[in-house]
């Protein structure tokens, strides 16, 4: 891999303040001398992700995703080391330096396969308007997509063609291997023998365009009815469906803060050539947490519009879930008059849409409204069922959206208010106790900083790896205090492989007297290792900073590792006892 000089990462640090820079993807409030925000690599309601100014670094309490400004890149935007680097000196308008020994054999196929799709989006454009796409354009014209919208979508034709593409590549200077990254070319084997074709052939082209503009895959969708109705581009170097939405490089500008949320490319398309243009969709896939946590980062408000079929309901009740975990506001539109946007566009016109999204129900009024199609609330036995659901409901609303729903509901049920409040406060209580239970649990498993996924000897050894932790903050605080014990201090002493890798990096950089600064490691570190120094930094706080306690975790270490070294008598076989035994006889007679 490229090593920077030190001079020049820093240069991308003090050029790209890591509050702005952040801030440019979430909104941030300001805590004391901290910022907070909802961590945008996960979902969450109450805000557990933190900048620290002052050390230049983010961490978030809730999933362990942290580091500095140019780790939140590579994660924000799916990128390697260098193509971050790349993204923020361009931000800087900085010139990037020489560098040697950078092994850029990902970072090079990752560039060829955006150049690769570009060039396949060209292609299938001017395909539409030719004889071999005259059905497909015939198709999005009939559909009503008007000329504007298909230039704007870069909507385009696969050929009914096995090789079209592929040749057409191939002149442009793309090798097979290039294409099979890209998942435009696929393979069989027959007869003992590897047969390469177009991923898509005779199919209307959406191609999916990623927030920095980069076409990154592609959809297509068959002329019949014949299944499967679309065919989507596999996860490759550059696209992973769960984490792109369709159109949002369009619907994240001037959307305040609100987005509409479809199941498909068509109702998109509908929409935005109706002028709403803040809709989006997912890509072939249910919605996904990583989708929900995009959708937060550019809107405040989300309308699903789902298909009024069994499917879509099912659909809308997965996205309700989903964005539950998050501060979206939600929003349900019911179409009625049709079964998708689209449909309701066209036979009714666009002041019809127009009229549902006004009245669309928020996400109580939704699941209420859900509850009171499966109880018949005129008998006594369905009215006490649909209350005993709709108390549950209420229960997560706030206290003002509970009071008023709770008068609604006496008025509609002819039931005391006061009984329906109450009836909520217990549900509340329950509900109250189950989440404090597990927050609980959760908050016992960060006191003890067990980051079992990226390290499971932690788990087996909390004892040493609380010493080392120690240790590491110390030593990336204090410079200084690595002469005072650095005959003693080696990975060797160390038991959990992150933290020995961590300690090896930061003693060769004392070694060289470089920087240990989290900007300065981070080119030597994965994205998971470079989260674990920023723990130790938020984590800083909980450590005494002194020769003492260095010297404290020390003993630990090497009282830990003669444990480990130990032999365990009770798991010895008689002849390793006998040689033990000897040789420990051997040495009291000498």
């Amino acid at each position: 891999m490229a090593r920077f000089s030190d001079d020049f990462i820093q240069q991308i640090r003090d050029n790209n303040d890591i509050e702005s820079v952040i801030g440019s993807y979430i909104d941030l409030k300001r805590r004391g001398k901290n910022l907070v925000g909802l961590c945008p690599f996960h979902n969450e309601k109450t805000p557990s992700f933190t900048v620290y100014p002052d050390t230049a670094s983010y961490y978030c309490f809730g999933c362990g995703a942290g580091g500095e400004v140019i780790n939140f890149i590579r994660n924000i935007e799916n990128l390697d080391f260098i193509e971050a680097v790349k993204l923020l000196a361009d931000r800087a308008g900085l010139k990037i330096p020489e560098t040697d020994n950078y092994d850029d054999a990902i970072a090079k196929m990752r560039r060829r396969i955006y150049e690769a799709n570009r060039e396949a989006a060209r292609f299938y454009h001017e395909t539409l308007f030719t004889e071999k796409g005259k059905q497909q354009l015939d198709y999005l014209l009939g559909r009503g997509v008007s000329p504007k919208m298909i230039k704007h979508f870069g909507l385009g034709a696969a050929p009914d063609d096995w090789h079209a593409l592929a040749e057409h590549l191939k002149n442009k200077g793309f090798n097979r291997d290039e294409l099979v990254a890209a998942n435009l070319l696929r393979s069989s084997e027959k007869n003992g023998k590897r047969y390469y074709y177009d991923a898509f052939r005779n199919k209307v082209m959406y191609p999916v365009i990623d927030l920095r503009g980069n076409v990154v895959a592609f959809g297509g969708r068959v002329l019949d009815n014949s299944k499967p109705k679309y065919i989507n581009t596999s996860d490759t170097l550059v696209y992973k469906k769960s984490n792109e939405l369709f159109a949002l490089n369009f619907a994240k500008n001037g959307n305040d803060r609100k987005l509409i949320l479809c199941e498909g490319y068509m109702d998109v398309i509908a929409l935005h050539q109706a002028g709403y243009e803040n809709a989006v969709a997912g890509l072939g896939t249910a919605l996904t947490p990583e989708q929900v946590s995009l959708v937060s980062r550019y809107a405040d408000e989300v309308a699903l519009c789902y298909d009024s079929d069994e499917a879509g309901q099912k659909a809308v009740r997965a996205a309700m879930t989903l964005f539950s975990k998050t501060g979206v506001k939600v929003k349900v539109i019911r179409l009625e008059g049709g079964k998708d946007p689209d449909e309701i566009i066209k036979k009714h016109g666009i002041e019809r849409f127009g009229r549902l999204l006004d009245k669309a129900d928020n996400d109580t009024e939704y699941k209420l409204s859900k509850l009171r199609e499966k109880y018949i609330v005129e008998t006594d036995d369905g009215k006490l069922n649909f209350l005993r659901e709709a108390v549950k409901v209420l229960a997560f609303c706030d206290s003002i959206e509970r009071d008023v729903y709770a008068m609604r509901l006496s008025d509609e049920l002819n039931v005391g208010k006061d009984a329906i409040i109450q009836q909520i406060h217990e549900v509340r209580k329950k509900e109250n106790y189950r989440k404090n239970k597990a927050e609980l649990s959760t908050a016992q498993k960060k006191i003890q900083n067990l980051d079992i996924a990226a390290d499971p000897q932690r788990l087996k050894n909390v004892r040493a790896a609380k010493a080392e932790d120690t240790i590491l903050v110390t030593l990336l605080n204090n410079a200084s205090f690595y002469r005072n014990f650095k005959e003693r201090l080696s990975k060797d002493v160390f038991i959990t492989p992150v933290n020995k890798h961590l300690l090896e990096i930061i003693i060769k950089r004392l070694e060289e007297s470089e920087s240990t600064d989290i900007s300065h490691l981070s080119q030597y570190l994965t994205s998971e290792e470079v989260s674990v120094v920023a723990r130790l930094l938020a984590n800083q706080a909980m450590v005494s900073n002194t020769l003492k306690e260095c010297e404290d975790c020390l003993l630990v270490l090497e009282e830990e590792k003669k444990k480990r070294e130990t032999p365990n008598l009770s798991q010895m076989s008689d002849d390793s006892f006998l040689e033990l035994f000897n040789s420990l006889k051997k040495d009291e007679n000498n």
